[in-house]
């Protein structure tokens, strides 16, 4: 079997999808786009016309767009870390509600283990206040990305309209090791769990699609932890 004969959700997908994925995610961009506010958008305009067509507009919050059991493959990287940590059980509920039995979840988020041990080989040397900006600065940022570099006014505006970065999803609510999110998964009635790396799964044809791996077998997303499970 190969990966274009799966039921794979790609959940959170930005920019990076894949035409055999059902790909879901909630974007400030996307937003616009389905609203065809893109001719507004002044500088957002090039962002909005880039996105890939293929991509389902949806807020996660109100759960999965599929039906109970109908897919095989559910794949979110850098996700979970910003879903509130109260909240973290429920959309893992919702991801075994919509998997097939034997279905594969597969996890990708910043590895928290990873980061504080640079952090620690860095103390005191050079590189050391980055290593503590990888670990909280997404957490602890007020300003969005995407709105710091705006002229005042516009800033101003979005800031008004959209909120800050916590209120549009961009800050990290929790961060996870390997411990903690096997912890997550066995509370929420996975099994089978296993700690992979970029490059290694389960899933059939998994690197055909791209979507952790670069053209050239590099990880798309370095310093991840990645992490599959099963429906049992």
């Amino acid at each position: 079997m190969s990966a274009a004969e799966l039921v794979i959700y790609n959940l959170g997908c930005g920019t990076r999808t894949h035409p055999a994925c059902v790909n879901v995610d909630w974007s400030i961009h996307l937003r616009l786009r389905k609203l065809h506010l893109s001719s507004l958008a002044g500088s957002r305009a090039e962002k909005i016309r880039a996105l890939p067509r293929d991509i389902v507009v949806h807020d996660l919050r109100k759960g999965i767009p599929a039906r109970d059991a109908t897919v095989d493959v559910v794949y979110h990287s850098h996700v979970l870390e910003h879903i509130d940590r109260d909240d973290a059980p429920g959309f893992m509920a919702e991801v075994h509600r919509v998997l097939k039995p034997g279905g594969v979840q597969r996890v990708v988020v910043p590895d928290f283990e990873h980061l504080t041990r640079r952090y620690v080989e860095a103390f005191g040397g050079e590189g050391h206040e980055a290593r503590i900006a990888d670990i909280i600065e997404q957490i602890v940022r007020r300003e969005a990305a995407g709105t710091a570099s705006q002229r005042p006014l516009r800033r101003r505006i979005e800031n008004a309209l959209l909120g800050d970065a916590r209120k549009r999803g961009e800050t990290h609510q929790w961060m996870y090791d390997r411990l903690s999110l096997t912890g997550l998964l066995e509370t929420c009635g996975f099994t089978a769990i296993s700690v992979v790396d970029h490059a290694t799964s389960r899933i059939p044809g998994w690197n055909s699609l791209e979507l952790d791996v670069e053209a050239d077998g590099q990880p798309y997303k370095p310093h991840s932890l990645y992490i599959e499970a099963q429906k049992g």
